[in-house]
């Protein structure tokens, strides 16, 4: 089938932090310096910010590289941080207020700010398109596009108006190649195409796997005599220490008497019976939590999978033709729970790198070694060096070794252990078999403070196109009813928060029923499987969640 092809300098697949950041870099280069450089970014979600969920506490360091007048220039950083609070949760009413000298000096916020990252990102996008950055959203990379070498030559945007039987309907639109000399992507936590170049160019060789959790967030309207803007509270514990599994929680005091707040998961869980999306609406019930939710307005909902493996899980960062930038590498700090400020510098380093190339006249097709170098050279090294051993210790250790571990790590040892802690054992590999598992009951949802899938579906404006292929995809259909159901109950239907994966009885016999169209985009069954028998790929572009205020 022959496609339209358009030419780029750079083409940059994904409009987050990270890519947004390597094009509005890339442009200010070639604007200084009068060297002419054309980007193109193309994004699949239906706007800028739409797909962007995250807590989100910012730490404006790499922001005020990239833009060092950003106030006066209008970034939504509105509301400053003006009190840090870590609670442990032991059981679903007992609690303890940590004292200030015990919170680690990574969670310390001084300085940063309480922002929705999808504003901030619609922000950036309006100042990339400012700079003549080339802008596409709702256009979603489907293919990775080689020259003969093997080196990336390029994308190519998915055809629209292809039915679920495959046939070619009469809406049908052909996409695009966009070809280019080098090739960014920056798709976030485990991208459809950035997985296949890991994979092809063998990336992971010398690394630890990847790690992983599952965000799950909500946006609240609380009564304005409960609302002190600034406050920042995480915690740990209950509910997820009773049921045996890791993870972390969030509740920040943001604008217009607004709280967002998120329960994460270790998805390195061992229980097939555990459900995150229940832990979370368990969790809302605790005394800490609920004295801020009740009378309140649920806003909106979303979930997405959060990479979390470290520099120790980081792959090599080129191959011949691009770079992985942002969450397809992996930079998040998981100390501090902040990724946004690693994965912009993560993009502004390859942009000087590729500018660098470029305006020495190369045409592509070779390894942009100088973003790793750039990378070592940074403060983003020094940091992700800094807390390499966080997550290990937490998997390795379990939660209380590892908390007294990372205690003294960061805040005991000016220089931390000079040790490096490795975990080989991926997310996915970590179920227990269903007859060795402690079943779990969850309370049915009250309508107020804790709510079904569906209906929090319904509130985060997810929305695809029916008829069309179905973008889950089953490398073998019979392993769900083979393997998954008689070893692990298929533990889909629980891990996926939007109820996307039911085991459904027909003619007697049980089938798993995927229900694409509740897709969040969230990236989690690609990740948890145990089998790793699903592959997400991207639907059309335009389609997933529509997240205001997130």
């Amino acid at each position: 089938m022959e496609r339209e092809a358009m030419e780029f300098d750079v083409v940059i697949v994904g409009g987050g932090p990270a890519g947004l950041s390597a094009a509005i870099r890339l442009r200010q280069l070639s604007i200084e310096s009068g060297h002419e450089i054309s980007v193109c970014l193309v994004e699949k979600g239906s706007e800028f910010g739409a797909h962007i969920l995250s807590g989100a506490v910012l730490e404006p360091r790499a922001l005020a590289e990239l833009f060092p007048n950003w106030k006066e220039e209008g970034a939504p950083l509105h509301t400053p941080v003006t009190k840090d609070e870590i609670h442990l949760l032991f059981s679903e009413t007992r609690s303890k207020l940590m004292p200030d000298w015990a919170v680690p000096k990574a969670m310390h916020n001084e300085g940063n700010y309480i922002v929705s990252l999808g504003n901030v990102v619609r922000w950036l996008a309006e100042k990339a398109e400012a700079l003549e950055v080339n802008l596409f959203p709702g256009f979603a990379a489907s293919e990775i596009l080689y020259h003969e070498d093997g080196s990336v030559k390029g994308i190519a945007t998915g055809d629209m108006g292809i039915g679920k039987n495959g046939e070619k309907k009469h809406s049908f639109t052909a996409g695009y190649e966009l070809h280019a000399k080098y090739t960014l992507f920056a798709e976030g936590c485990r991208g459809h195409l950035g997985k296949q170049l890991i994979s092809k160019f063998e990336l992971d060789k010398d690394c630890d796997p990847q790690h992983y959790g599952i965000g799950i967030k909500e946006l609240w309207e609380i009564d304005p005599a409960k609302h002190q803007a600034g406050l920042v509270l995480h915690g740990s514990g209950w509910p997820l220490s009773e049921s045996g599994s890791a993870g972390g929680w969030f509740l920040y005091h943001s604008e217009n008497n607004q709280v967002t707040l998120g329960l994460i998961t270790d998805l390195a869980y061992s229980n097939p019976y555990l459900s995150p999306f229940d832990e979370m609406q368990r969790w809302k019930h605790h005394p800490v939590i609920k004295q801020y939710l009740e009378g309140a307005k649920r806003v909106s909902y979303g979930a997405r999978a959060i990479i979390k493996g470290g520099l120790n899980s980081l792959p090599k960062l080129t191959f011949n033709g691009g770079c992985l930038i942002g969450d397809d590498a992996g930079f998040l700090n998981f100390a501090k729970i902040k990724g946004s400020h690693t994965a912009m510098k993560s993009g502004m380093l390859c942009a000087e790198a590729v500018f660098e190339s470029l305006k020495a006249g190369s045409e592509g097709r070779d390894e942009v070694t100088a973003y790793t170098e750039k990378f070592e050279n940074s403060w983003l090294y020094e940091e992700l060096h800094r807390y390499r051993n966080f997550g290990p210790a937490m998997h390795r250790m379990g939660f209380l070794m590892g908390a007294a571990f990372n205690f003294i790590d960061q805040n005991i040892l000016p220089n931390g252990f000079p040790i490096t802690i490795h975990d080989n054992k991926p997310d996915y590999d970590c179920l227990d078999r269903k007859d060795l598992a402690r079943k779990l009951e969850y309370p049915k949802p009250d309508g107020k403070i804790s709510f079904d899938k569906l209906s929090s579906v319904f509130i985060s404006g997810t929305n695809h196109e029916e008829d069309q292929p179905i973008h889950l995809q089953l490398k073998d259909p019979s392993i769900p009813m083979s393997k998954n159901l008689p070893l692990y109950d298929e533990p889909a239907r629980l891990y996926c928060p939007a109820g996307v994966y039911e085991v459904v009885e027909l003619g007697g016999e049980s089938k798993l029923q995927i229900n694409a169209q509740n897709c969040v985009h969230c990236k989690t069954c690609d990740i948890k499987d145990p089998s790793q028998n699903i592959n997400w790929v991207t639907p059309e572009g335009g389609g997933g969640p529509t997240y205001p205020n997130m």
